[in-house]
């Protein structure tokens, strides 16, 4: 077993350094899109701010009174959300026209992400808001960001192998790769989606209360 993830770490190593440049590429892209997110909430308007602390502050005290989840119909919407993004970005990365549309997604999924954590600082400030940043969206991200940007690497590799190669037979060999890839980085979403409904979630429940 020890063997086993050794050898898996060493290929997860060798394939992001095969691809370095695309990976730093796209990395690029999602760090811009954050950055973007946080620079929209620090920039809109006080009655925006409070609207946003509203939803907030509601979603907060619903989690307070909440009875017990149905987490099979959490974990079903949570899945297909995830298998969605896959899909999406596996279809438009098997298309030359295509991947400024991943990069797009990429820069989209950033500026989410940033305008989630800033809305948490601006309505808990900065102690209580990385608490809830942590408790909400931070463990299923581990999972998740990495798999979106590793599906969205996949697909500017076989972009440019298309751009590249002139025989159908290496262009094909290059699709069927991606698509396996894709797969097992859809596997990866789908356990971020474990990791949201059954951790994330219950500890937002058990914290609510100080927050």
């Amino acid at each position: 077993m020890k063997d086993k993830g050794i050898r898996i770490k060493n290929t997860i190593k060798q394939h992001i350094a095969n691809n370095l440049k695309e990976y730093i590429i796209v990395t690029i892209i999602f760090i811009i899109g954050i950055f973007l997110g946080v620079l929209f909430i620090n920039n809109v308007g006080d009655s925006e701010k409070q609207e946003i602390t509203g939803y907030l502050n509601s979603f907060i005290e619903k989690m307070k009174n909440m009875g017990s989840l149905d987490y099979g119909e959490l974990l079903k919407t949570s899945i297909w959300q995830n298998v969605l993004t896959a899909i999406v970005i596996w279809f438009f990365g098997t298309t030359v026209i295509g991947i400024p549309i991943v990069f797009g997604l990429v820069l989209y999924r950033g500026f989410c992400l940033g305008y989630t954590i800033a809305s948490c600082i601006v309505t808990f400030g900065t102690a209580k808001g990385i608490s809830f940043i942590f408790t909400t969206i931070f463990l299923q991200n581990i999972l998740l960001v990495p798999a979106i940007l590793a599906i969205s690497v996949s697909g500017f590799k076989l972009y440019k192998s298309i751009v590249k190669e002139k025989t159908k037979e290496n262009i094909k060999l290059e699709i069927i790769r991606h698509t396996v890839f894709s797969f097992i980085m859809l596997l990866l979403m789908v356990l971020s989606s474990v990791i949201e409904i059954f951790i994330s979630t219950n500890l937002l429940k058990n914290f609510a209360k100080y927050f």
